[in-house]
């Protein structure tokens, strides 16, 4: 017998039948169906909330608070990523800075930081000038015969 989706059952057994509330007393389950009598629990669409500490003051409340512009989080700059690969299509002896990968396309032209990695090969030389490098770049480019320039990136404070 080949197995199928329309073949598929659970297990005997494996699958309790679904307990009927409110079906008279002779169920056992009747009138007030296990709800008790009265109050908020026994309402329809009634319950408390998980966050509700029965009226004391909630720990959301009790938290101290910081607003303003000084306790925002600011994400950190990601630099944008190049690959060797993609800086084999520049000519031998020519410096590739940001703006060189913006022309090429490399990079977004919104990237204000450049990380260059290590993946695929470089054959003749390049300067390349980034904000960083995998050491397994560097080690390629200088390799290959060209330089490695590493662009300073200024302090917060000087912001």
């Amino acid at each position: 017998m080949s197995i199928n989706l329309s073949t598929l059952h659970p297990a005997p057994g494996a699958r309790r039948e679904k307990r009927r509330l409110g079906r008279g007393h002779g169920s056992g389950r009747g009138k007030t169906a296990g709800r008790g009598t009265k109050g908020q629990k026994a309402r329809t669409g009634g319950g408390v909330p998980g966050y509700f500490e029965g009226g004391q003051n909630a720990l959301v409340h009790r938290m101290p608070t910081r607003r303003g512009l000084h306790f925002k989080s600011v994400p950190r700059p990601r630099p944008a990523i190049v690959n060797l690969r993609d800086l084999a299509a520049f000519p031998a002896n020519e410096r590739v800075d940001l703006a060189a990968m913006i022309a090429a396309g490399l990079v977004d032209r919104s990237a204000r930081q450049v990380k260059v990695l290590a993946d695929g090969e470089i054959s003749h030389p390049l300067t390349v000038v980034a904000h960083a490098f995998s050491s397994g770049a560097r080690s390629k480019i200088e390799a290959a015969g060209g330089q490695v320039e590493l662009v300073e990136s200024r302090p917060a404070e000087e912001r």
